[in-house]
């Protein structure tokens, strides 16, 4: 290699050359000329990579630039230069690297690279000089090559920086574009102002608009209203000095305040700002941010008046319950008076059952000028609430001004709410009422629309309760009280003959061939009859007298102060009542009657024996031709047999010589065997079998029930247990009848988890009367609730033949209710027991509870639950109870043999 020209010319050269460059020709132009200074057919400016790989930026070759080319520095002459050596191979480079595909390309016979460096020594890149013939590096050669390698040097480290540069403007042009559209499009206003009265704003964001209904042009420096005047006066108190404390505290502020809309709407407004300070430390402005928040701040209201009003009305019931909710309504809501009012009843003295009059309502609490206020009745129709019925939720001022009755000035506002039960039909109304009309109808709204559900759930409860309690105390063919109720009248009327001294007599009386009557004409007709016959009975009877249905053709009378004359004139009475010819359907009906007739003090004391008494004396009535029979002495060998009965029992659970029998229970969908119930059964040396419901209310009478029941769950426990050992197994639990005795003790789960040790309480379903429930229902509540914490099914037994008030039965922790076999054995003939099957179905589904019908003796009464809805059945349509073993085999399948299952 040896240059063209003397150094002076070659060094003028190469200076003109570089003056004329611009950036991008800057590298072009310096190969093109090393190329001819220096004599030689290729000269290449590379930078050299993170990657480990050359990347041109200008390729001179045989007299013309070449395409810029990337290649790997490994197995290359570039390599070394790369790593800031100066690298010559005068000759033969081809043969040195073999696999240099650009050394080959170009033909090359020798080369010399150059690295390039920053100032700070950083690699930078490469200059490369090949020839197609051999070269010798000279002086002059060497220092023109170092010359432009600094110049190459320092033209990379200015595109490097220029570019940097750029990147960072970008960057920067970026960032101010994303937070100026951020600004912009927030829900809510960026601002900047000054600390003066007016808030006086020098920025403003583009949710300006959006919040205020200002643009943002006419708030900026107050040209068409100052953001101050905006906020509401009762506000701006609290605003001042939450800003005044940030300022003095060098602290952000935060304050939430109302804030006037251009549409003139109030809505609540977050403000979160900070002061702006200069170089002394003075307060040259104020910045942030504001959102409207009036969503969530109205729901948190409304979170907080609805747990407020919650927590004073919870442990309220009846109307304790509205005059609460009411009195704290109208304290929350601001409002001047308020009221609930209900659907007035019904009750035609035909029918049973309670009807709605939709047009009349009557207040059940009314409160207004901090007092409660006189309930009273209104027509729906005429008055300013009718819109309710149409519109759930209305917000009225209604014109002219209306008055509230107790209240001297007029309201020009009111609010209200529609009540509705679980079916969706209207059940009353809930309104509160103002004298001038609050600032927005939305807080109020959302109050009473949450806490309408609870006082519609209320009134519904009421008016189950209503329904409930007729269907519990009334009978539905004859309107007279039923059982249920008769016991209840029995025990209150003998404790007032005890207290004042005087005699009580009950009358039992019985309709003779009444059986005949359903016979032959229908049970419809025969309805009818007991119906016409129980409204005569009814207008016969005096004032003190307590007339009942008990069941069928049985009806009672309690005759209060019942002197022996007094007693007369009763039977007589009733006699003749019977004796009048009843006309149905073109037949005249003539009826006799037998009376059983006991006495308190001289037959019994105990309103259960008094009963009793009566029902022996009613047995004998009808078998003599008079039909009235007073209990005598003749008749008390019964007493005296029950006395021995009590002996001979206790003897018998004490030595354990009482034996359980297993009754299935059946799935009605798919017939499949769900459990069983232990029934206790009692035979005698003496007497033979025993009834249960002979000897069982004896028990619960005389104080035995309670080891009774000890027996009951203990051979229960072994027999499940060693059907376990024998490989049958008990699908379902096993049902145990609990006394009301048992249920009273505190500690009845732990009593039973002793008695029933190494059997899973899953195994076990304990079932109690529904009356027994109802002796004691606030223990009864705690009681069932640690029962079922211990793993007990519980079952309510009996359901219908009792009284539970619908908010107990939801309380109870029972899972299951067990229809009386009264119901079911009637209930394809009556339809009065029809419909409280159906109820009782019902409401059990209604509560989340599985319904098991008693007393099933027929295919049809299965059929007809099962369309009904009802889960499961006993009765002897399924199976009679048997004995364990027999029981068993019938049921649970042949016995493992264990013998042969060791040997396997």
């Amino acid at each position: 290699m040896q240059a063209r020209v003397t150094a002076e010319a070659a060094f003028r050269l190469l200076a003109d050359g570089m003056n004329r460059a611009t950036g991008d020709t800057f590298f072009i132009t310096l190969v093109a000329k090393l190329a001819e200074i220096l004599d030689v057919d290729h000269v290449l400016v590379a930078r050299v990579g993170n990657d480990h790989r050359a990347h041109t930026l200008a390729v001179w070759s045989h007299g013309e630039p070449a395409p810029d080319l990337s290649y790997d520095l490994a197995g290359t002459p570039c390599e070394t230069v790369a790593g800031q050596e100066v690298c010559l191979y005068p000759e033969g480079v081809q043969q040195r690297f073999p696999d240099d595909e650009l050394l080959q390309r170009l033909e090359a016979e020798s080369y010399l690279g150059l690295p390039l460096c920053a100032q700070n020594g950083r690699p930078l890149g490469l200059l490369a000089v090949l020839n197609n013939r051999p070269m010798q590096l000279a002086g002059l050669e060497s220092e023109i090559l170092h010359i432009a390698a600094a110049q190459a040097s320092a033209q990379i480290e200015r595109n490097q920086a220029s570019r940097a540069l750029q990147r960072s403007e970008a960057v920067a042009r970026e960032s101010e574009r994303r937070l100026e559209t951020l600004l912009n499009h927030l829900p809510g206003m960026a601002y900047r102002c000054l600390n003066d009265a007016d808030w006086t704003m020098l920025v403003v964001s583009q949710g300006a608009e959006a919040l205020t209904g200002y643009p943002p042009e006419a708030l900026l420096h107050n040209r068409e209203v100052s953001y101050a005047a905006l906020i509401h006066p009762l506000d701006r108190a609290c605003v001042e000095a939450a800003v005044e404390e940030g300022v003095v505290g060098r602290s952000p502020f935060r304050v939430v305040y109302r804030l006037q809309t251009a549409a003139g709407q109030w809505r609540w407004m977050l403000e979160q700002g900070q002061a702006l300070y200069d170089a002394v430390g003075e307060v040259k402005g104020l910045e942030g941010f504001i959102s409207d928040i009036t969503e969530q701040y109205e729901s948190q209201r409304v979170q907080d008046a609805v747990a407020r009003v919650a927590a004073a009305i919870t442990t309220r019931i009846g109307d304790d319950y509205f005059h609460q909710l009411v009195r704290h309504l109208v304290e929350i809501l601001e409002a001047d008076a308020g009221f609930i009012a209900t659907f007035s009843p019904d009750t035609p003295p035909e029918q049973g059952e309670a009807t709605v009059d939709r047009r009349h309502l009557t207040t059940v609490s009314a409160v207004g000028d901090d007092r409660c206020l006189e309930n009273h009745a209104f027509d729906l129709s005429t008055s300013p609430f009718a819109a309710l019925m149409t519109t759930p939720e209305c917000a009225v001022q209604p014109e002219p001004p209306l008055r509230w009755p107790g209240l001297g000035e007029d309201h020009t506002a009111w609010i209200g709410r529609r009540l509705d039960n679980t079916q969706g039909e209207p059940v009353g109304i809930i309104v509160v009422l103002y004298r001038e009309p609050p600032e927005t109808n939305g807080f109020a709204s959302s109050v009473l629309r949450i806490l309408s559900s609870g006082a519609a759930a209320e009134v519904e409860r009421r008016h189950d309760h209503r329904r409930m309690r007729q269907l519990a105390y009334f009978d539905g063919t004859t309107g007279l009280a039923n059982r249920v109720r008769f016991m209840e009248d029995l025990v209150a009327m003998r404790d007032a003959a005890e207290r004042d001294q005087q005699p009580l007599a009950l009358l039992l009386l019985d309709i003779r061939r009444f059986k005949e009557i359903n016979d032959l004409h229908g049970h419809q007709l025969g309805d009818r009859l007991l119906a016409t016959l129980a409204g005569r009975l009814q207008r016969s009877v005096v004032s003190g007298e307590a007339l009942s249905r008990l069941s069928g053709d049985e009806f009672a009378l309690l005759v209060p102060g019942a002197t022996p004359e007094r007693i007369d004139g009763c039977v007589a009475r009733v006699r003749a009542v019977i004796a009048r010819p009843i006309y149905l359907e073109h037949h005249s009906f003539s009826l006799r009657v037998s009376i059983g007739l006991a006495t308190y003090p001289r037959d019994a004391r105990a309103p259960g024996e008094l009963f009793k008494a009566a029902s022996i004396a009613l047995y004998h009535a009808k078998r003599e031709n008079d039909g009235v029979c007073p209990f005598s002495a003749s008749m008390h060998h019964a007493l005296e047999r029950r006395q021995q009965m009590t002996e001979r029992l206790g003897e018998a659970i004490r030595e354990d010589r009482l034996t359980l029998h297993y009754q299935p229970q059946v799935d009605l969908r798919t017939g499949e065997l769900t459990g069983a119930e232990a029934l206790c059964r009692w035979q005698d040396g003496q007497w033979g079998w025993v009834s249960p419901g002979e000897f069982i209310p004896l028990a619960e009478e005389r104080g035995l029930i309670r080891p009774l029941g000890d027996r009951v769950l203990e051979q229960a426990t072994r027999q499940l247990l060693d059907w376990g050992q024998q490989g049958r197994t008990l699908p379902g639990r096993l049902s145990l009848n609990i006394s009301a005795q048992q249920f009273a003790d505190p500690n009845l789960a732990e009593h039973i988890q002793r008695l029933t040790a190494g059997l899973s309480a899953t195994t076990i379903a304990l079932e109690l009367t529904e009356s027994d429930f109802m002796r004691d229902p606030e223990q009864a509540v705690i009681i069932t609730r640690v029962l079922r914490k211990a793993g007990f099914t519980l079952a309510i037994d009996d359901f219908g033949t009792g009284y539970s008030s619908l908010a107990y039965l939801r309380r109870f922790s029972a899972q299951a209710l067990k229809i009386d076999m009264s119901f079911v054995q009637h209930m394809l003939a009556n339809p009065h027991d029809r419909t409280i099957v159906d109820t009782i179905i019902a409401m059990a589904q209604a509560l989340g509870m599985k319904t098991v019908a008693e007393g099933v003796e027929t295919a049809e009464q299965a059929e007809a639950l099962a369309e009904m809805g009802c889960d499961e059945a006993q009765g002897y349509w399924f199976g009679r109870p048997l004995a364990a073993e027999a029981f068993a085999a019938e049921w649970l399948g042949p016995a493992a043999a264990k013998d042969s299952e060791e040997a396997k």
